[in-house]
């Protein structure tokens, strides 16, 4: 693992890293919790340039927040109407100008494949903050980050991911990165919004999957259930929204039958999925997510921007 460089590197998608280069971002992360109530100076003079072509709370700010707790400075725009895209601007180019400004650049864009084609023109470090309804990789090493943290390991554990499975890019990601590990995977969804057949196909033959619909069935079994809203943008027809909104809802009734231990998470942000009463449990662990995306991805930028080793 020690011969692995990550200084310069690209993050695209979670499908480009190894188990140990994920766990090595882990035990980084791990590490930067210190690191980030005292601050630090490790990337003093280097600039994060946050491109966000879709609004965004968490990730950009956990991005912007990173930098800063490592004493780096923060560019960017979260309304591609105030750049030079609504005066007819092309991706490619944007990335060409914004890299003379900075050192790495957090990209997140409607369209799937738009950070991979990014990168391809940049010649600073691209992560990818979200294409379209493709991948996220780095909610999916914060998740896993949570799951090892409030769970004291991840193999062995049994784990559920419900909601919009095909439109959401959280899980995609997540889903991926789980394959590397020693688990069981429960889908939960409606019919039409079951897992990607690429996903599926990429990751059946390392971990066993099992899909379901009614998350009664699955609630005993399982110790982390990841919960995601239905995603009424990512829908090219609302009619087939009006069918599936408010699918799930977990609540203290459906949590009687619950395993002792169960967390929960949830990407954010939440509309039904969830009761609010779920949350003063101790099941909820989504709100600590959002703390550990800044250890993560302070840890992800000292990496790419060769601060650590």
């Amino acid at each position: 693992m020690n011969a692995v460089r990550f200084e310069g590197r690209d993050i695209i998608s979670i499908r480009d890293f190894t188990r140990g280069e994920l766990d090595y971002i882990l035990n980084m992360a791990s590490e930067m919790e210190e690191v980030a109530k005292r601050g630090s100076d490790m990337l003093r003079g280097r600039t994060l340039a946050s491109l966000f072509f879709e609004p965004s709370t968490r990730t950009r700010l956990s991005f912007e927040v990173a930098m800063q707790k490592l004493g780096g400075t923060t560019i960017g725009f979260a309304e591609p109407d105030i750049s030079s895209i609504k005066k007819g601007e092309t991706l490619a180019d944007t990335v060409r100008v914004v890299e003379n400004y900075a050192d790495v650049i957090v990209l997140r864009h409607p369209l799937e494949g738009a950070a991979r084609f990014a990168a391809e023109y940049a010649r600073v470090p691209v992560i990818n903050a979200g294409s379209g309804a493709e991948e996220h990789p780095t909610q999916a090493m914060l998740d896993l980050y949570t799951i090892l943290k409030e769970k004291g390991r991840i193999d062995g554990l049994d784990i559920a991911l419900m909601g919009d499975l095909r439109y959401g890019r959280t899980v995609h990601s997540l889903a991926y990165a789980l394959s590397l590990y020693d688990v069981r995977l429960y889908f939960i969804s409606p019919s039409m919004l079951r897992m990607r057949r690429e996903v599926l196909d990429d990751i059946k033959g390392r971990v066993d999957v099992v899909e379901e619909e009614n998350v009664e069935d699955v609630i005993p079994k399982i110790d982390v259930l990841y919960v995601t809203r239905i995603q009424k943008e990512r829908f090219p027809d609302l009619s087939d929204y009006e069918k599936v909104r408010g699918s799930y809802r977990i609540d203290l009734n459906l949590l009687k039958g619950a395993k002792d231990g169960l967390i929960i998470l949830h990407p954010l942000p939440r509309v039904d999925e969830i009761a609010p009463e779920v949350d003063a449990t101790p099941y909820a662990k989504y709100f600590k997510q959002v703390w550990n995306g800044v250890v993560v991805r302070m840890a992800l930028l000292a990496l790419v921007l060769g601060a650590l080793e």
